[in-house]
């Protein structure tokens, strides 16, 4: 039979990270592509602990359907710190408890976009949230990053001569995949275009507590009083992924059609998850782990630095980040990509090709994405030695 699938779908590609995840399942395979976080960040014995006492005191409670907004006293948790530590909410805000931050990528495209309406995007850009956002039938514009965030000057000029534009969607802090952070300048300078031209803002903020040098920037949702800005966040990077709990903080007439959308797409974030992140939060020192995991990717980084710095030389240059999970390298301009991360599969190790990360993925690009939270150390040497002797064999 043939068959004939929707205009919404037909397009649409399989995730370049998840077909090159599909070699990293291989154990003789060094884990460089994957945007896993470590698990030695896990608290693996007190979720268990948790798990534990939630089903042996009130099995029920986690296990019958609950409310599409979001366990209660998760959501009061997760807005009052919101609010007291990062002055992130306002009387005009709802919060939405979501299954992962990147169902706020979908519900806020499903709410807010048509076939055809723009959406502007950082260039590069998560290549999960482009796909979300390409299903909606949108056009991606992208808007290229300078070593300080988005490029002001091209965003204006966008906002003045694009139309149907939806909203402008950025993920400030240690980007993924470039690893930059936008400055507190270009933050205050994004929130005032999108009010000059009436766009709204979608802040991605899964990796904002991951911050192992400098000083946190203020988010752009902690300066919006107008109703500007969707702000999502994560307990992927700072608890587990495979609880997939995330939140939204947005405007509460934005917040109540994305719960509307999230009815027809799952009913509610699973319980158990949800009430595992409230009782962590309660009942543990959940800003001790988050200073713990921290420290663990200040190591990390540092680590992954001085290998570069040994094994990568002129071949492969990089930008060193301050928090999150990933480093952005840029091979040497003779080398082609293609054939350079078809030697490392060859090799044992897995890259993401930059390509991957473009509003056009047929466009060229030197640049590929290294994670350095996955590997072990001894996994991480390796493969950064066998990254700098393949970019040397084809100079």
């Amino acid at each position: 039979m043939k068959y004939t699938f929707s205009n919404r779908v037909n397009g649409l590609k399989p995730s370049t990270i998840r077909e090159i995840l599909k070699y990293s399942s291989d154990p003789g395979m060094i884990p460089l592509a994957a945007g896993n976080p470590s698990q030695d960040a896990f608290p693996t014995r007190e979720i268990a602990e948790i798990a534990a006492a939630v089903l042996s005191e009130n099995p029920v409670s986690a296990l019958q359907y609950s409310v599409t907004e979001g366990y209660a006293p998760l959501r009061e948790k997760v807005s009052s710190r919101m609010k007291d530590k990062y002055n992130i909410g306002r009387d005009f805000d709802e919060l939405l408890i979501t299954s992962g931050a990147q169902q706020v990528m979908d519900l806020a495209a499903k709410s807010l976009c048509n076939s055809g309406d723009a959406v502007i995007c950082e260039e590069p850009s998560f290549i999960g949230s482009l796909n979300t956002f390409r299903s909606f039938g949108v056009r991606l514009i992208g808007v290229p990053l300078e070593s300080d965030g988005m490029d002001m000057r091209k965003l204006e000029t966008i906002l003045k001569t694009e139309a149907k534009i939806r909203f402008i969607y950025t993920i400030p802090n240690f980007q993924n995949p470039s690893g930059l952070t936008m400055s507190l300048e270009k933050r205050k300078k994004l929130y005032a275009l999108a009010g000059q031209y009436s766009a709204l803002i979608l802040e991605d903020n899964p990796y904002g507590d991951l911050r192992a040098f400098g000083e946190d920037i203020p988010s752009v949702k902690s300066f919006d009083e107008d109703g500007l800005v969707i702000y999502a966040g994560s307990f992927s990077k700072v608890l587990a992924p495979g609880l997939r709990v995330g939140y939204a903080v947005a405007p509460a007439e934005i917040c109540r059609k994305m719960t509307v959308c999230k009815q027809g797409e799952d009913v509610h974030t699973n319980i158990l998850a949800q009430i595992i992140c409230e009782r962590f939060m309660s009942n543990y020192d959940f800003e001790g782990h988050l200073k713990k995991i921290q420290k663990l990717y200040r190591g990390k980084i540092e680590l992954a630095v001085r290998l570069m710095d040994e094994y990568f030389g002129e071949k492969i240059k990089y930008g060193k980040p301050d928090g999150g999970l990933f480093v952005w390298c840029e091979l040497a301009g003779e080398i082609n990509m293609q054939d350079f991360c078809a030697e490392c599969l060859k090799h044992g190790v897995c890259v993401v090709p930059g390509s991957a990360f473009l509003t056009d993925e047929t466009k060229p690009c030197q640049f590929f994405r290294i994670n350095f939270s996955a590997p072990a150390d001894k996994q991480l040497e390796q493969g950064i030695k066998i990254l700098g002797d393949i970019a040397g064999q084809f100079l």
